[in-house]
């Protein structure tokens, strides 16, 4: 599993994790799944996923990167919208799973979204 280095284990001053210590062994990588986002959810769950949008942005731009240790869960909230797969077959389920931002849908989803 491919760390991300100098990539924020966690919002800050929050306890919304992106990246996860170690690989789990046993069962293998949590799978990546599609979530709906709902217009009512709560502010600091949307305040998760702009930071979570604006790291993956600062680390990757519009390259393709590899899922590595990226939280599963605080992928699904992006996954099919914002950040698609980058390569076909897609295994959503593999740490080494290929992806990429679909900035057009990005800069819709998060106008605050911002390059450094």
């Amino acid at each position: 599993m491919e760390k991300h280095r100098g990539f924020p284990s966690r919002l800050a001053g929050t306890d919304f994790q992106f990246t996860i210590r170690r690989d789990n062994k046993k069962t293998g990588a949590t799978p990546i799944t599609e979530r709906e986002r709902f217009p009512d959810r709560r502010p600091a769950d949307r305040r998760a996923d702009a930071g979570f949008m604006q790291a993956l942005y600062d680390q990757f731009g519009t390259e393709p990167f590899v899922r590595g240790n990226l939280d599963a869960g605080r992928l699904s909230w992006l996954f099919g919208r914002e950040v698609i797969p980058a390569e076909d077959p897609f295994d959503p389920a593999s740490y080494e799973a290929m992806l990429i931002i679909d900035l057009k849908v990005a800069a819709v989803s998060f106008p605050e979204l911002r390059e450094r």
